[in-house]
């Protein structure tokens, strides 16, 4: 029992939340490339983007494998997108920080989300059983290549207004500069 919730239960749950995760990340995205900061949309992303590696986390498992490898570099990106996003309040270069990691974070979300329906779609499994056969690695590779560009639109269009020094907030100074 995970959260005293059976494993089939668990199961749904985690999925659920992986998928509202992957479909408020895109309306960020999305939102990003019209420089709106989608402040409510945003959160509702992080925290059920954070609540999926986490609860992955809270399945059993014998050693640590490629989904753990996984889960640990997305909570590292996130705490990189929340740090950017509501410490430093996307001030200086810590705007670029914030939309790739938030778009980074989404394409391993989305990964995830492709070898899933891999293992569980039987017309998807028949052309790839073992998760490494050509048609896995074209969706996985036409996966990155979308994400790669619209991560670059989103780092040059994502300039909301009130970012950074007018919200109050200074980039933190170099160690240079303290000396």
């Amino acid at each position: 029992m995970m959260l005293g919730m059976s494993l089939a239960t668990f199961t749904i749950f985690h999925t659920i939340i992986s998928l509202v995760a992957i479909a408020t990340g895109l309306i960020v995205m999305f939102g990003m490339w019209a420089s709106n900061r989608m402040p409510a949309m945003t959160a509702v992303f992080l925290v059920t983007t954070i609540l999926t590696s986490v609860t992955g986390f809270m399945f059993p498992f014998k050693a640590f494998g490629p989904p753990h490898a996984v889960g640990v570099i997305s909570l590292v990106v996130l705490l990189f997108t929340v740090l950017g996003l509501y410490a430093y309040r996307l001030a200086g270069r810590w705007r670029a920080i914030y939309v790739s990691t938030a778009v980074l974070a989404l394409y391993l979300n989305t990964f995830v989300l492709v070898v899933q329906v891999f293992q569980k779609i039987p017309f998807l499994n028949q052309f790839a059983p073992k998760g490494n056969e050509p048609p896995f690695a074209v969706a996985q590779g036409l996966v990155l290549v979308l994400f790669v560009l619209a991560g670059w639109r989103a780092v040059k269009k994502f300039h909301p207004p009130g970012d950074g020094v007018t919200l109050g907030t200074r980039p933190v100074p170099s160690a240079a500069k303290l000396g």
